[in-house]
């Protein structure tokens, strides 16, 4: 019994170390990637959205119209050329009529609702519709594993937090996304495709 606790505190040691060192691994993708849209030089790159919840009642969490708004944002400071809405069920569309009503033209407007993961997300923007430079939108605690997987997927990307306030479950969301972080690397390393 002592050997079995042993083995089992040596081996929940090493993956607490593996967890610890993933992680700092994927949050250094953020180092002096993320700007402000002001710090963003005007040229052409895609603003890839990343999907977040919808209401039963159709509306935008806080989350996702954050992330819409500086978006829209971007390219009316013409930051961004083209926005690449993309998440999963009818996230994109809600981001694109959120997107319309702002002003920007349906035109540059493209949508994806195959993103169901932030890898999906990457791994389609990349290989589906051929983005090669991107800035990505999303909050603070998601930015360094989505610069980790579109960097990984051979995008030239920035990173700007859309965090314009306190969210609901916040703490917790930093919690999970530590966790995520494995996730992704996993996806990174040993994932043969995706999409």
């Amino acid at each position: 019994m002592k050997r079995f606790l042993k083995t089992a505190s040596l081996l929940a040691l090493a993956v607490l170390i593996a967890v610890i060192l993933i992680n700092l691994r994927v949050a250094s993708y953020s180092d002096n990637r993320i700007q402000t849209i002001d710090g963003l030089a005007e040229e052409p790159r895609v603003g890839i959205v990343f999907g977040a919840r919808v209401g039963d009642d159709g509306v935008a969490s806080n989350t996702l119209h954050d992330r819409t708004i500086v978006a829209v944002e971007a390219f009316h400071a013409n930051k961004v050329n083209k926005l690449l809405l993309s998440g999963g069920k009818d996230e994109p569309e809600v981001m694109k009529k959120l997107a319309l009503e702002l002003g920007v033209p349906e035109s540059a407007i493209v949508t994806d609702a195959s993103g169901l993961r932030t890898y999906d997300s990457c791994f389609r923007a990349k290989n589906v519709f051929g983005v090669t430079r991107a800035v990505l939108f999303t909050q603070d605690y998601h930015q360094a594993r989505s610069l980790y997987l579109c960097s990984s997927m051979g995008i030239d990307c920035l990173g700007v937090d859309t965090k314009r306030r306190n969210y609901l479950g916040e703490r917790w969301l930093w919690v999970r996304e530590y966790l995520s972080r494995v996730g992704a690397w996993y996806d990174v390393n040993f994932r043969s495709s995706g999409g």
